[in-house]
């Protein structure tokens, strides 16, 4: 940047762009003069070699006729006072009809004295007729002459001269050498003139320039700068003189209000002192306040999956109480008919028929309190595993098709008092390994909120539970309900705790709140939202999992 500025300094640029326009100016002022000097010599050598072609094709006619080719020749010996002209050639035309050379023999010749003899010329006369032409080295010009009779009434033959152009040549040098001399000596003239205007304007800025410099490097901002006689350079200089008169205001005011600064410092230290300490004891309240708040706040997660598995644990005692009755039902049925037995057994009276009905009655009882007991025992199998899962964040190999089976059957009690349809998509050989229970606990939270939420109001609802491998060591859970879908200014917080549209009615917004932090810290995975109002949910979920295989 600054070597720009030094390389297109004023002085410079002004003393350029002023030898340029003069340069520019003068050399195409020379050249239109030095075009139009030589175009008007060479029309002038033009004419006069036509001239002389003429003049010497009228003065062959009568020659042409009587054909007498001697006393031609002698009388172009008169063209030696013509200096310029070097060869004459007259040629005779014996068919009028035929084009040159066909129809031409040579009839007189001219050459000047010290000039050699030139070869026949016929080839090239209706080229040069009327339109003379300079020889390539512009040593000498040629034109061609029809001779005719003096009525203009037969063509008698041609003339061809050749002159010299040396005379041209002579003045063309002239006026280059003339217009050149003139252009150097006007450049000479301009370049003395920008330097003597260049000092003129360039001068006072300078010394601007150089006061401005001094008044930087002292900032002595009072000084003032002086007056030019270019009203350009005067405007500036007062410019300049404003502007320092109001930096030496601002300087002042500035001094002015350090002074104010350093006694204002000098009063805040203390309060910020005293803030320091106020500030530094409502962060340690706050910091306990939020340790309390986590806490609090871990309590009560917990205490949401201790109710869940509360209202688990009521829903299966409830299940499995029935197969018991029926168990016990039978089994008193069972000691009923065997004290009969055993009474007519003793007293001799027991027949055949008897013992067959009690064989076949005990049979059946039989059945009815395996197949009860049996479904109790399985009852409880699941729900010891659930709740196990719901305890436990071990990783351990299962079938994710069994465990989400377990889960329904978990919470058939729930289910059954109303007419919801649960489909399960997966194939029922996958099995994967990761942590079961974080997968239990957000399928159930899923599931309730679709029957407390989703379905309100509807007895017939769908649920959809797809699962599939991504990858090898990847898993996708798509869980989709076609409920009510969940509100607008709901579904941007969804997973925010403390967010429920039950709130005094039983519901604490923790709930997808677990979901989320099960997800995302439990299982290192990644859950996403895509619901309508009146159209339903679903939730992508997407975990890594290990081992994972199928029976395909």
């Amino acid at each position: 940047m600054t070597d720009t500025i030094v390389r297109l300094s004023i002085k410079s640029l002004f003393l350029w762009v002023v030898m340029a326009i003069a340069t520019i100016t003068l050399v195409i002022s020379s050249s239109l003069s030095i075009y139009t000097q030589i175009k008007t010599y060479r029309e002038e050598l033009e004419e006069n070699v036509v001239m002389l072609a003429r003049l010497v094709a009228s003065n062959a006619d009568t020659h042409l006729t009587s054909g007498d080719s001697d006393n031609s020749e002698a009388r172009l010996t008169s063209l030696d006072v013509a200096d310029m002209v070097l060869n004459v050639h007259i040629y005779r035309t014996i068919d009028v009809n035929a084009r040159p050379p066909l129809a031409l023999e040579r009839f007189a010749d001219y050459n000047r004295k010290g000039q050699t003899t030139l070869p026949n010329q016929a080839k090239q006369l209706l080229t040069l007729e009327g339109k003379p032409r300079i020889s390539a080295n512009g040593n000498f010009i040629e034109v061609a002459s029809r001779i005719k009779t003096v009525d203009n009434s037969m063509q008698l033959g041609w003339v061809y001269l050749r002159a010299s152009a040396e005379s041209y040549n002579k003045l063309v040098g002239q006026s280059i050498l003339l217009n050149m001399s003139v252009m150097f000596v006007m450049m000479l003239i301009s370049f003395l003139l920008a330097l003597r205007l260049q000092r003129i304007i360039t001068g006072p800025i300078e010394q601007l320039a150089n006061f401005l410099q001094r008044t930087s490097r002292q900032r002595d901002y009072s000084a003032r700068a002086d007056d030019s006689n270019i009203r350009e350079l005067c405007v500036l200089s007062d410019a300049v003189n404003v502007m320092l008169a109001r930096i030496q205001e601002y300087m002042q005011k500035q001094r002015q209000a350090e002074e104010q600064h350093r006694k204002l410092n000098a009063s805040l230290e203390d309060m910020v002192s005293q803030r320091t300490l106020a500030l530094k004891d409502a962060n340690q309240e706050l910091i306990h306040t939020l340790e309390k708040l986590h806490q609090f706040q871990r309590q009560i997660v917990q205490n949401e999956k201790m109710a869940s598995l509360g209202d688990m644990v009521a829903g299966v005692a409830h299940e499995v109480n029935t197969p018991i009755g029926l168990g016990v039902t039978a089994s008193t049925m069972m000691l009923d008919r065997l004290t009969v037995i055993e009474r007519e057994f003793e007293n001799k009276t027991l027949k055949a028929s008897t013992m067959r009905k009690f064989l076949t009655e005990s049979q059946e009882n039989l059945n009815i309190i395996y197949r009860n007991l049996n479904r109790a025992a399985e009852l409880i199998s699941s729900f010891k595993q659930v709740a196990v899962d719901q305890s436990s964040e071990n990783s351990r190999s299962f079938c994710f098709a069994q465990l989400v089976n377990e889960i329904l059957l978990s919470l058939r009690p729930r289910l059954k008092k109303f007419q919801h349809n649960v489909n399960i998509e997966c194939d029922p050989t996958l099995t994967v390994e990761t942590k079961a229970g974080p997968i239990n606990q957000v399928l159930i939270n899923l599931i309730m909120n679709s029957i407390i939420h989703g379905f309100e109001g509807i007895n017939d609802g769908q649920i959809d539970i797809c699962a599939e491998l991504v990858t090898n060591n990847k898993l996708k859970v798509v869980y989709r309900d076609n409920g009510k879908g969940i509100p607008k200014d709901i579904r941007k917080r969804i997973f925010d705790p403390f967010v429920t549209t039950k709130r005094g009615q039983g519901g604490s917004g923790l709930g997808m709140h677990l979901v989320y932090n099960l997800v995302t810290q439990a299982l290192n995975g990644s859950i996403s939202l895509t619901s309508e109002e009146g159209e339903g949910v679903e939730f992508v979920i997407v975990f890594p999992v290990t081992n994972a295989k199928t029976g395909k």
